[in-house]
């Protein structure tokens, strides 16, 4: 199957329309793919904190809509990156999408981890509680959002939901692409899964992001990585190699902490 990742420019100098346009066209390029992946709030912008409210969605707002229409003209699974979601409360969530070749909503996710250390997302959002995968025609997808990478108890756990493959949009600093570079691989490999990890490019808030989208796979090799612009990033992914791994080095069999008790025991 083949796999692209959207490496799309969030500037403060274009509205959430403008990119919403542009980012259609972009998927819809990329008929014949199996998988695309946008980035972490691409719409809004992840470090806009002041564009927030004013560009907050619900779940079949425009950029759902746009996003549906994307994919199901291309005739591929689509992880929309992640969206401001306005719930029906007033709450705001950074909140995943993902449809099927046919433009379905197949799934969402919203972020359970919210950076910002008592700032930003940690203070504006909610997080959410649901460890999400969604079965595709070519395995199990699991869902996480950027900062997550720093939780790998929450990849066991999508690990133990059934996920062969998870895609992580994000917006990782520039500053610490280093550690970027290093969970992403470090995810993959503990696993044993496919990663795919869309990162932003581009300024705004104050805050360079770091591009390097990357394709990692359950050996914890990169298969593809973008540099620092604005591109389209594309990998081969055999997933068949899932099985096949984990049954060269089963090291997941043997695994004691925060595994269910068997019966009688």
């Amino acid at each position: 199957m083949r796999v692209s990742m959207i490496q799309l420019a969030v500037e403060a100098s274009e509205s959430a329309d403008e990119r919403r346009r542009r980012a259609a066209g972009a998927v819809r390029s990329r008929a014949g793919d199996d998988l695309v992946v946008l980035p972490e709030l691409w719409t809004a912008g992840a470090w806009a904190y002041d564009r927030w409210d004013q560009d907050a969605e619900p779940l079949d707002g425009p950029t759902a809509e746009a996003m549906s229409a994307a994919a199901r003209h291309a005739g591929t699974w689509l992880h929309a990156g992640s969206i401001v979601e306005r719930d029906t409360d007033g709450t705001l969530y950074n909140t995943a999408l993902l449809f099927d070749r046919d433009g379905n909503l197949r799934g969402h996710y919203r972020k359970i981890h919210r950076y910002g250390f008592d700032t930003g997302e940690a203070t504006l959002m909610g997080g959410g509680h649901d460890i999400v995968t969604v079965p595709a025609d070519f395995g199990v997808i699991g869902l996480a959002i950027c900062y997550d990478l720093r939780f790998p108890e929450l990849f066991r756990g999508l690990l133990d939901a059934g996920a062969e493959l998870i895609a992580v949009p994000a917006a990782w600093p520039a500053a610490r692409l280093s550690h970027w570079r290093l969970l992403t691989r470090t995810r993959a490999l503990e696993e044993q899964v496919f990663l795919t990890a869309c990162c932003a490019t581009g300024e705004h808030g104050g805050m360079e992001q770091g591009g390097h989208s990357t394709v990692a796979d359950p050996w914890g090799e990169v298969l593809a990585e973008a540099g620092r612009d604005e591109q389209v990033v594309t990998a081969d992914v055999d997933m068949a190699e899932v099985l096949r791994i984990r049954s060269a080095l089963p090291v997941l069999r043997d695994r004691v902490l925060g595994v269910a008790p068997a019966a009688g025991h």
